[in-house]
């Protein structure tokens, strides 16, 4: 294996937890590759509930460490990105048959109280007969609860996390695979094997070396480590699947719900994308290939059945508009049977000794710990790459995310006003998505017609060319379903043909691609 460029840190994972440690790595001075097979947030990472929360439910099996550990977190993340992310108020029916109302305002008041809240309002109960979230409700529910979390549009929380390890200098490599590392003389030698378009059969070999390796491979931690490592792990993960369906909107309100199952699962049904409503999830165990997780009929049922227990108006495996499924990659724990009752908490191993290259491997996690993970996990490495800064990322914002004040209502109406030519919704919808870097998007345009070719209503090639240059995209899906939603509205039958004409544009323009000859990305920061 020929030498190649040396970097401090090569992380392998381009999920939330990769970017994450990418991210603080980077902006500690060290120089980071990050290398991901697939797309960015293209499997756990951009299949979750979409919350930022503390998981009220753990309380039920006493992980009041983990809770606290993410309701400190909730409140950093919102200011951090106020444009992907905001505080929710979620709603509990109360059911008298499955947990007591007392136990419940214990858990509530647990909740309020385990962290500090400054952003977010306490809980308190509600009259569902006069409360606007009791009209959608079976008439037998008279009284609830209502709390707060956050809502967090998750693969774009990765994409603004590998951005900003980008501007610090990181290399992000996606459609790049780690194919072998070895130990030699106190660092990792490693071959990388890359597709540029992700679609070509062959790919190009690359060689690298690391004075480190962050394995943050998700569900193919643990095949990461005795296969391209040749290493054995003393931890391992389990893999359960959850899986979501959409359907169109159930209900006219802002609020959330959090449903009790008589199963002791908890099903959430979350305003989404304006015109749905998003309702997961499920815990099923998993012994298949991650990237060929799909939703099963049974889920759909159980998800449809969860949900008429509660809603007057009822629905059926028809009318699910989309669906989506990830695989968890859980700390497995002895003793819990139950996937429901497996830890969302973390460990980080770490295989170093003197003069031996550092080996990190991350098990678990949950996205709202990402960041407090990261740091942790750069903090373990310090001392064998020497590095003397510390953690700097809990009051530093996200790409976009410099929003005065973390105010995005008055951003979105000033930034509506400055491009008057744009409708209101996609005007908003570049806001959200961008934040502060929305007018990267509009670039010198002055009319919609300077926004060039529309793929699809509120699609134009300037946001194509944005996302291809700036944020890694490479093809329809990772702009429809990664970068946006916007395959999710699309005209009925029109996908297959705005999938195929994005595709045809990522060939005949496709960005350069990246060879780490040196620890910047200055090709992807060009405009």
């Amino acid at each position: 294996m020929t030498q190649g460029t040396r970097y401090d840190l090569l992380v392998v994972g381009g999920g939330i937890n990769g970017a994450g440690i990418a991210r603080d790595a980077a902006g500690r001075g060290l120089s980071v590759l990050l290398v991901e097979q697939d797309d960015l947030a293209s499997h756990t990472s951009s299949s979750s509930t979409k919350l930022i929360h503390g998981g009220l439910r753990y309380l039920e099996y006493k992980e009041f460490g983990l809770v606290r550990k993410a309701l400190q977190e909730r409140e950093t993340l919102l200011r951090a990105a106020p444009h992907i992310m905001w505080p929710l108020r979620f709603v509990m029916p109360h059911m008298p048959n499955l947990r007591p109302a007392w136990l419940i305002r214990a858990g509530l008041f647990l909740y309020d109280h385990l962290a500090k809240r400054e952003l977010l309002p306490g809980s308190r109960g509600i009259d569902m007969r006069r409360h606007p979230a009791g009209a959608p409700l079976v008439d037998s529910i008279q009284r609830g609860f209502v709390y707060s979390d956050g809502w967090v549009d998750d693969a774009r929380l990765v994409v603004l996390n590998a951005l900003d390890a980008a501007e610090r200098g990181a290399v992000v490599m996606t459609r790049t695979k780690l194919a072998k590392a070895v130990r030699a003389g106190g660092e990792w030698h490693a071959q990388l094997q890359s597709k540029d378009d992700g679609k070509r059969s062959d790919a190009r070999l690359i060689d690298v070396r690391a004075g480190a390796i962050a394995n943050a491979a998700g569900p193919w931690v643990g095949q990461l480590l005795s296969g391209a490592l040749g290493r054995e792990a003393q931890h391992s993960v389990r893999l359960v699947k959850g899986s979501h369906i959409v359907t169109r909107r159930l209900f006219e309100h802002d609020h959330a719900y959090i449903f009790q199952n008589p199963d002791k699962r908890i099903i959430f049904a979350i305003p989404y994308e304006h015109d749905y409503t998003l309702i997961g999830t499920t815990d099923v165990e998993y012994r298949g290939d991650p990237a060929q997780v799909a939703i099963t009929e049974d889920e759909t049922r159980y998800l449809c059945e969860s949900i008429n227990h509660y809603f007057k108006r009822k629905i059926s495996p028809q009318d699910v508009c989309w669906t989506y499924s990830g695989v968890r990659p859980l700390l497995e724990e002895e003793g819990a049977d139950n996937p429901s009752a497996v830890t969302r908490d973390y460990k980080l191993e770490l295989d170093a000794k003197p003069d031996h290259a550092p080996l990190l491997s991350v098990f678990g996690g949950k996205i709202t710990t990402f960041r407090k993970l990261a740091e942790e996990a750069v903090d373990m490495l310090a001392g064998a790459l020497s590095v003397d800064a510390g953690a700097w990322t809990a009051g530093a914002p996200l790409p976009g995310g410099d929003i005065p004040h973390a105010k995005f209502e008055p951003f979105a109406a000033s930034f509506a006003a400055q491009y008057p030519w744009l409708p209101a919704e996609l005007a908003r919808r570049y806001a959200r998505a961008y934040g502060t870097r929305a007018a990267r998007v509009v670039g010198t345009a002055k009319s919609l017609a300077d926004l060039g070719r529309a793929f699809a209503p509120d699609l134009y090639e300037s946001e194509l060319r944005y996302l291809r240059d700036y944020e890694w995209a490479k093809s329809a899906d990772d702009v429809l379903w990664r970068r946006s939603k916007l395959g999710l509205h699309l005209p009925p039958g029109a996908l297959d043909t705005v999938r195929a004409d994005i595709d045809q544009w990522f060939a005949r323009s496709p960005a350069a691609p990246v060879t780490p000859s040196t620890p910047r990305a200055e090709s992807r920061m060009a405009n």
